[in-house]
Parts: C-alpha cells; sequence; structure tokens
C-alpha cells in the first residue's frame, strides 16, 4: 500500500507544542523541517518491522499508532498506543540497535521522518532537545516497568479498568461525543494492550456496561465514569 506524501511544516504544526521539539529556537525548527519528510499513511500501514534497522525516526502529526510484539505463538502484545506529537524508533535508533518492536497505524495517521543523520546533527547542538528526549527515555522506562508490574500483579478487571483509562488520556478531546471520550479499538487489540483472550475481554467489557463505567456501539467504547474505573483498577 502506498503512501501520499504530505507538505507539513513544523512551524505550523498542532501536534508540535505536544512533542520533545517544543520549545527549540526558530532556526532548528527550520532545519527540522528541510530535513523531515511527510506522508499520509492508510489505517493498517507499517511503519517499521520488528528486527529491521532505524533509518530515523518518525513523528506523529495526526492519528494512532500501536507498537507492539510478536509472541512464538504469533499473537500481538502491544506495548503502547501513540498519538499526535509523539516520536518512535527513536530508542533503536539511538543504541544502534535493530528494532525491538513492530509500528502499525491504528487509523488514517499522517506521519514524519526525519533521518537518522539530520536527527542526530540538530541533537549534537541542542542541549535541551537531548535533556527532553532523555527524560521521555527515563518516562516510558518507568511507563513499562509499571505495565509489567501490573501484568504480573493485578487481576484481567483491574487490567481491563487500567488500560481503558490509559486509552482515556490517549485519545483525549480528539474523541470526544457530548464530553465522553470515544475509543475505537478493535476488541483483539484491547485485548493484546491488557495482555488478556478477546472472549474474557468481551465478559468485562459487558460487566462494566451493567456496571454503567462505559457504553459501547461496535467497536466504539465511550468512557462514562474515568475516576470510577481509576478506582476499580486501583490507581486511586
Amino acid at each position: 500500500m502506498k503512501r501520499s506524501k504530505l507538505d507539513l511544516h513544523c512551524e505550523v504544526c498542532d501536534a508540535h507544542k505536544d512533542s520533545v521539539f517544543a520549545g527549540m529556537c526558530s532556526q532548528k525548527i527550520s532545519q527540522l523541517d528541510e530535513k523531515k519528510s511527510s506522508s499520509s499513511y492508510k489505517k493498517g500501514q507499517m511503519l517499521f518491522h520488528e528486527g529491521t534497522r532505524p533509518m530515523g525516526i518518525f513523528c506523529i502529526n495526526k492519528g494512532k499508532v500501536k507498537v507492539f510484539r510478536l509472541g512464538g505463538d504469533g499473537k500481538e502484545q502491544i506495548i503502547n498506543i501513540l498519538k499526535g506529537g509523539d516520536i518512535l524508533g527513536y530508542k533503536a535508533m539511538l543504541s544502534d540497535e535493530l528494532y525491538p518492536v513492530s509500528a502499525e497505524t491504528l487509523e488514517d495517521s499522517n506521519i514524519c521522518f526525519i533521518p537518522k543523520t539530520n536527527f542526530l546533527t540538530i541533537l549534537e547542538d541542542s542541549p535541551d532537545l537531548y535533556q527532553r528526549l532523555l527524560k521521555k527515555v527515563c518516562h516510558e522506562m518507568g511507563v513499562m516497568t509499571e505495565h509489567m508490574t501490573n501484568l504480573a500483579q493485578k487481576s484481567v478487571r483491574e487490567r481491563l479498568a487500567l488500560t481503558l483509562v490509559m486509552l482515556n488520556d490517549t485519545y483525549g478531546v480528539d474523541a470526544m461525543d457530548n464530553g465522553k471520550v470515544i475509543i475505537n479499538l478493535t476488541r483483539e487489540d484491547l485485548a493484546n494492550i491488557v495482555g488478556t483472550a478477546t472472549e474474557t475481554l468481551i465478559r468485562l467489557l459487558h460487566d462494566f456496561k451493567e456496571e454503567k463505567l462505559v457504553a459501547t456501539e461496535g467497536r466504539r467504547i465511550k468512557i462514562l465514569e474515568p475516576k470510577q474505573l481509576a478506582e476499580v483498577g486501583g490507581i486511586v
């Protein structure tokens, strides 16, 4: 499936304020703008595959991307869901290692790509960007540690509640319906994030509907009570 080239500019990018590039001087932003390429991706298109070598980093202008690994049984384990302003592929690139994960669009998305050499040149001359990137790495390591702990110690019901709270923040105001956040994921993808069977997830979602915590319409999940879901997940 071919990607369509776009003419996107960092200076007027809606996602810029939420990215690690926020706060860079206009000269560095212009330098970044000159070196990147921008493309539109259809839902289900791959950005990169596990085991391949990074050639640069990706920055999401608009849309959602899932980051996942394949288990020995071929089943996906979704590591993260990324949105506008997020970057991906940078850890493997900076460590000069193969991608340990794959990345695929969950919906039609606009994504920019910065070649490795150009990004490293900008990074070497931008101590503020280096610090923000280091902070991001540390934060993501903490999130990953917490996720692994939750998988090991919490029940499936608690993990589903936590996942819905996390996705409530990820989808945010971009997916609001009458003041409520709408999560648009397949049941299989949601089950792969939680780490459970699809059948178990469907049963627990039905329970949450009965408890008026969520509402569903097809694959769309409307979060009705995020605070109560957080309580179910044991984080408040």
